[in-house]
């Protein structure tokens, strides 16, 4: 039995005829048998999976197969998949099928990809560690003890232990770079628009954005290649042309990076992750990089900025589950308004259930202008700031996250001290850049350490061919 890491590697594998797609998929359904105490997955596609297989295999047979012929994907469970269900974590939603299949999800099962089953997340995506969940807490694979990471801690913990090739998740505000840190793989969130959000369960329409967490760069860039375009189902995404993001190279010139001296002096950053980017930085300027620091005023105000413009944005759009039209409803109802509190009181959980409120709070008619609107021209600052950063450098370079993974249970007593998590993270959704992370460094405990990278709108291409360079 093998566990391929690469989707380069399963080409081999298949042009060699040492396997094929079926027996690729029983490999990764035997592996998710025997990693049930991972708690990745809410929902595992056997049948279905193997049935897609067979016909790959028949379209490889007659060299009809399209570019992801042999890989096996996972998606997260707020993403859409006709006649499936689809829940975001969240007992709101118990029983409900989807109608359709978002866009993201039909790109990767045209080009015959496996769809294998949906993974674990956040409620509603709403978290940092993917213990806000009626699933229950997804464990690291690579320390039962700790956590996975989050609101894509199903994806990056599926993709880690070998029980998919590749997974979607969605990124709000570090959603797929801060799990993938913590499990030591790939994660990529694209230039806001890139990709489609039809399909996705909205959290912060104006922050969400899907992408994937992988092995390996050369996977992330493939898989973004595929769903990333413009679509008729979604009016916000862009029509610009996507780039032959796999055939990305180094084009071995120097590069000017960045790297924001407030980050590194930053109260709570854990000494070996500091020492691991002062080390990486070092090691940029002996290969005849230039890396400078810069300062970014905004720092501090990234996070409260983020929460009361995600959270508002969440106020409107999780409205629509409220116990009538579809999901979850209340048996303790004697009329409409009844039949509303009470669904949403027992269908929502309580870190969701505290968004909503904070948000409906900042867009009350009292408060509007004091929390709302001047969270949004805050947020003009900072992409007007982050704008004029990449006017002169080619790269911003951070850590993910402030440390490794911390213990299961550990910070789930004080939310705030939970916000911080998105610190580094944040600052590329609500400016809207691409970012990646990368699984470059080691901690002493044994866990892997994240190096950050942020690149100008629509440089994704730039992005992967320095990610590979940095990986190699």
């Amino acid at each position: 039995m093998t566990t391929y890491q690469s989707f380069n590697e399963v080409q081999n594998a298949l042009n060699n005829d040492t396997t094929n797609v079926v027996d690729i998929t029983k490999t990764y359904l035997q592996n998710i048998a025997e990693n049930q105490h991972l708690n990745a997955f809410n929902e595992v596609y056997s049948d279905e999976a193997l049935e897609q297989a067979r016909l790959v295999d028949e379209k490889l047979a007659n060299c009809s197969a399209g570019k992801l012929a042999g890989m096996v994907v996972g998606i997260k469970d707020n993403l859409c998949y006709k006649n499936h269900k689809v829940s975001a974590s969240s007992k709101i939603l118990d029983g409900f099928e989807s109608l359709f299949t978002a866009t993201s999800v039909q790109r990767l099962i045209d080009e015959d990809a496996v769809i294998i089953g949906r993974l674990n997340c956040d409620e509603f995506a709403m978290g940092s560690a993917n213990e806000n969940t009626i699933y229950g807490t997804v464990k690291n694979p690579l320390d039962n003890s700790k956590v996975a990471g989050g609101s894509s801690g199903g994806s990056a913990a599926a993709v880690s232990a070998g029980l998919c090739l590749v997974a979607l998740g969605s990124d709000t505000g570090g959603s797929i770079r801060q799990p993938a840190a913590f499990c030591g793989i790939v994660g990529i969130k694209p230039t806001y628009s890139r990709v489609s959000r039809y399909g996705l369960i909205a959290y912060a329409s104006s922050f969400d954005q899907i992408g994937p967490l992988t092995n390996n760069v050369s996977d992330a860039a493939l898989i973004l290649e595929v769903i990333a375009g413009k679509d008729d189902f979604d009016s916000t995404v862009s029509k610009k042309d996507v780039d032959n993001y796999s055939a990305a190279k180094f084009d071995n010139k120097p590069k000017k990076i960045a790297y924001i001296s407030e980050c590194l002096n930053r109260k709570g950053l854990d000494s070996e992750v500091k020492e691991f980017i002062e080390n990486k930085i070092a090691k940029l300027k002996s290969d005849g990089h230039i890396v400078e620091p810069i300062s970014f005023p905004y720092l501090d105000l990234l996070v409260p900025t983020y929460y009361v413009l995600t959270t508002a944005e969440a106020s409107s759009n999780l409205a629509r589950f409220d116990g009538v039209h579809y999901g979850y409803r209340s048996e303790n109802i004697t009329d409409l308004e009844s039949t509303y509190i009470n669904s949403r009181t027992e269908g929502f959980g309580e870190e969701v259930k505290r968004r909503i409120m904070l948000g409906t709070f900042v867009l009350s008619a009292g408060y509007y202008d004091a929390y709302f609107t001047k969270a949004q021209k805050i947020r003009r600052l900072i992409k007007d700031k982050t704008n004029k950063m990449f006017d002169e450098y080619d790269f911003v370079v951070s850590p993910t996250t402030p440390h490794t993974p911390f213990e299961i249970g550990k910070k789930q007593t004080d939310p705030t001290v939970m916000y911080l998590e998105d610190i580094f993270t944040v600052q590329a959704n609500l400016a809207g850049n691409p970012a990646i992370s990368l699984p470059l460094g080691k901690h002493s405990n044994g866990l892997p350490i994240g190096l950050h990278l942020m690149a100008d709108n629509f440089k994704e291409a730039d992005l992967f061919a320095f990610s590979k360079y940095l990986s190699s």
